[in-house]
């Protein structure tokens, strides 16, 4: 599905400074960017860049010392901790390198957790999170654990629990990092089919370029500034 037109991230003059022993760090420099409902971007850059720690900022995982973020509309600066994490729960999934599955869960049981942070009931959540397994292709391994799933299992089911709560944005640090070629592009081909058959929004943190290329936007980072911003074409999917 092609972008909106419609931001639904816009930074203005974004910040983040860290203090060290040295002085202060500053992680960015006055990035300024809009990222409309739809869109699939990935953010690039060295180790040191900021491509992260935008990332955690746009995630609501930290604040910034200067500059404003608003996420569909609302500025995220004024919400406390607490509406911060509502605001998580209900509108944004994470994917990360690491996959942070609970070892001792099964696959359903690790998709179904945020929704029982959300309150939602026993039947109705395993319901739905089995929904979301039948989504990424694993429905058929819904009582395993992770270490009975290979790798690129063990990123789908952490994918489908970024789907869990019907999210509109998906952020997804590194997610082929831990993942063979082949893995990884089959990883890939799930994100720009949920990307263009479902509308989601998608901002994925990489420093592989051949992962970039499934984007159809391309942000490069350094030294905590934007320094190339380019639309490209979007790779096919073969699935």
């Amino acid at each position: 599905m092609a972008a909106s037109g419609t931001p639904l991230i816009e930074v203005v003059d974004l910040e983040k400074d860290y203090p060290t022993g040295a002085g202060v760090f500053r992680a960015l420099r006055g990035v300024s960017l809009a990222i409309a409902a739809g869109e699939f971007v990935a953010i690039m850059g060295a180790s040191g860049s900021g491509k992260s720690t935008f990332m955690n900022l746009l995630g609501c995982l930290d604040r910034p010392t200067r500059g404003s973020y608003r996420l569909d509309g609302q500025d995220v600066s004024r919400l406390s901790s607490d509406q911060l994490a509502a605001l998580r729960n209900r509108e944004i999934g994470f994917v990360f390198q690491g996959f942070n599955l609970l070892p001792k869960l099964t696959a359903l049981d690790n998709v179904a957790l945020p929704l029982m942070y959300a309150g939602m009931g026993r039947e109705t959540r395993r319901r739905q999170a089995q929904a979301m397994l039948e989504r990424v292709g694993l429905g058929d391994r819904s009582h395993h654990t992770p270490l009975q799933l290979s790798g690129g299992q063990q990123q789908r089911v952490a994918t489908a629990r970024a789907l869990a709560t019907r999210p509109r944005l998906i952020f997804a640090d590194e997610p082929t990092g831990n993942l063979d070629s082949e893995t990884s592009r089959q990883v890939m081909d799930l994100f720009s089919r949920l990307n263009r058959e479902e509308g989601i929004t998608l901002v994925l943190v990489t420093h592989e370029a051949d992962i970039a290329a499934y984007a159809q936007r391309r942000i490069h980072f350094q030294d905590g500034r934007v320094i190339e911003d380019v639309a490209q074409a979007e790779m096919g999917t073969a699935a």
